[in-house]
């Protein structure tokens, strides 16, 4: 997919663990879970809000895109 989710690169900039994370987004660790390892196949623009602001960082922080 050309669409890469670099979630764990900004925790991991931020030194923050995913249960952390999960915890100050009010979401499920298994859902971020999905999303760190990019299995997820859509995102909601609320989350990705909560992403953001958890993780002090922009949207293209988070989602890159590379031709395949």
């Amino acid at each position: 997919m050309p669409i890469i989710v670099n979630l764990d690169v900004m925790m991991a900039k931020r030194k923050i663990g995913l249960m952390e994370l999960a915890e100050k987004m009010n979401i499920t660790p298994a859902n971020l879970s999905i999303l760190k390892n990019s299995k997820a196949k859509a995102i909601r623009f609320s989350t990705l809000e909560e992403i953001c602001k958890a993780l002090n960082c922009q949207p293209g922080d988070i989602l890159e895109y590379a031709e395949e």
